[in-house]
């Protein structure tokens, strides 16, 4: 008698916990098929529930190893399965192990499909060709599930879960194909209002989270349940790109919604940045987390010298009037870490007088916003953009006719293996399975050329897109400037410049944002004109 060992399995956890589960008629079916050989017996029989024959590898797969060890052990003589992709799904792994099995001395039965056997270049041509099928229906099946989902999302529809805050469900009288009617995700503006004001503090005023959740609280606004905002919930608000009017569902994201966007991309993008730069060690920071201060440059000014912070300290005299009233005088100075700590790290100066210094600073701003006032929006695209991604459009082109050329090469050597089957070639399958692998390769090649030449264009567009929507917040700045008050004064210096170096006699040397400099914006003039104030002041 020949010893029987079933193997049932389902890709998905869904498939088991649905009504029908398939695993009992896979089960039926191999035990009619063992009823119908009187000299088979079932030996054993294991279940794969949840377990994709594609995306898991056979040696991940505990069921597939189990049987091998029997195998090799010679406990059973046939392996048995329902059908053959049963066994797995995957044309460069699956038709290997199955011929594994046959040189062990197994039988491989298939209830649909009859023995696998490997006796001629026509069997292993044959075996290859159902798994290269199967591998090609996963592949298919994987596609149109992800791209449902994306068409899901790209419509802007609500696919379940939590809501984030500003948001909120409401029925508008669409039907599901169960002629039900589902929810639609809309803007909530009493959440929404506070949704814009947590960035505007954070953006524009400085503060961090901390300051948010309390600044908040005295204001009475709590959360959906009624409590505090938490620093964390602060934080994650921040980050979330769902206030842009972006879709998202896991790596899927849609384009932008505007009747769904909260936050304009360029306050949102500034509040990444801000994110980044207050998450960074306190030597590497550039941005100020603390706004509360008199001085401007709070944060990212250093000593020339040394490379040190510049702190700022405040020291007072007292004056006894005749009278008997006593006046203070405070005096703020900016002073090199250093130089008051570690003289021995610095022969600059000690200290500069913050009035003096922000003076400077207040007027080189004022300069680099006159200059970009003469910059037309549309002259940075046609300077820096058009040209570069006229190129990428020629190259991508050609790329995508080379590319469709091997993808034909390829489908007449698969159409070739048929013939082969049937006897009809002129190729051997050596060479065949040679010519396939070679044209395998070119359009591969081809395909990840067409990708690189996609992603920089997009690239490139998204650097455009950037850069106009900076130019619109700087110019917003410029607007804001003179009239907003000291804390959002010294978030637009620390976004305008990364480091400012002090040396004697007020010598500096500013590093403006990569921004600045791609939008044309100079310190070379702007020097010229100041640094004489500063030395004679």
């Amino acid at each position: 008698m020949k010893k029987v060992f079933c193997l049932y399995r389902v890709s998905t956890l869904k498939q088991v916990e649905k009504d029908k589960d398939d695993i009992p008629m896979q089960r039926q079916a191999c035990h009619d098929f063992i009823a119908m050989h009187p000299d088979w017996v079932l030996y054993r029989e294991i279940s794969e529930k949840g377990v994709s024959g594609f995306k898991v590898s056979a040696e991940k797969r505990d069921a597939i190893q189990e049987i091998q060890q029997e195998a090799i052990e010679k406990k059973f003589d046939i392996l048995l399965v329902f059908m053959f992709d049963r066994l797995g799904r995957r044309d460069d792994e699956t038709p290997f192990i199955v011929e594994w099995f046959v040189k062990q001395g197994i039988e491989v039965w298939s209830v649909k499909e009859g023995e696998q056997r490997f006796e001629s270049h026509v069997d292993k041509l044959t075996n290859y060709i159902r798994y290269w099928q199967a591998s090609g229906e996963s592949i298919k099946t994987s596609i149109r599930t992800k791209t449902r989902l994306a068409q899901i999302v790209q419509e802007g529809r609500y696919r379940g879960g939590g809501v984030p805050y500003g948001y909120r469900l409401e029925k508008q009288g669409r039907l599901n194909k169960r002629n039900h009617e589902v929810y639609e995700i809309v803007v909530d503006e009493q959440e929404a209002a506070v949704v814009r004001e947590i960035f505007d503090l954070y953006v524009t005023k400085g503060m961090g989270s901390h300051r948010i959740c309390t600044y908040l609280t005295k204001k009475g606004i709590f959360n959906r349940k009624g409590t505090n905002f938490t620093n964390g919930t602060i934080r994650n608000m921040l980050k979330n790109r769902a206030y842009l009017g972006i879709i998202k569902n896991g790596e899927t994201e849609s384009e932008i919604f505007k009747h769904l966007q909260i936050i304009d991309p360029c306050i949102f993008e500034a509040a990444q940045k801000l994110l980044e730069q207050r998450s960074l060690s306190n030597e590497e920071r550039r941005v100020p987390l603390n706004t509360k201060s008199r001085s401007l440059l709070s944060g990212n000014v250093f000593c020339g010298h040394c490379g040190a912070r510049l702190i700022v300290t405040t020291s007072g005299k007292y004056y006894h009037r005749k009278d008997g009233d006593v006046t203070v005088t405070h005096r703020i100075r900016y002073v090199c870490y250093n130089r008051t700590r570690h003289k021995h790290l610095c022969n600059g100066q000690t200290g500069y007088t913050v009035s003096k210094l922000d003076d400077i600073i207040d007027q080189v701003v004022h300069k680099l916003f006159e200059q970009l006032n003469g910059i037309p929006k549309e002259q940075i695209v046609a300077r820096k953009f058009a040209k570069q991604i006229d190129e990428y459009q020629t190259k991508l082109s050609h790329a995508r006719a080379i590319l469709q050329s091997h993808r034909a090469e390829m489908k007449e050597y698969e159409a070739e293996v048929l013939k082969i089957i049937r006897g009809e070639s002129n190729l051997s399958s050596e060479l065949l399975n040679k010519l396939y692998e070679e044209s395998k390769a070119k359009v591969n090649s081809a395909a990840e050329t067409v990708r690189e030449l996609e992603e920089k264009i997009k690239d490139s567009e998204k650097l455009r897109d950037e850069l106009f929507r900076q130019y619109d917040t700087i110019t917003r700045w410029a607007e804001l400037y003179d009239t907003c008050d000291i804390e959002t004064k010294k978030m637009i210096i620390s976004r305008l410049m990364n480091t400012i170096r002090v040396k004697r006699g007020y010598e500096i040397e500013i590093d403006l944002a990569i921004t600045c400099e791609q939008l044309g914006l100079t310190l070379d003039d702007t020097k010229a004109s100041i640094l004489p104030l500063a030395k004679g002041a």
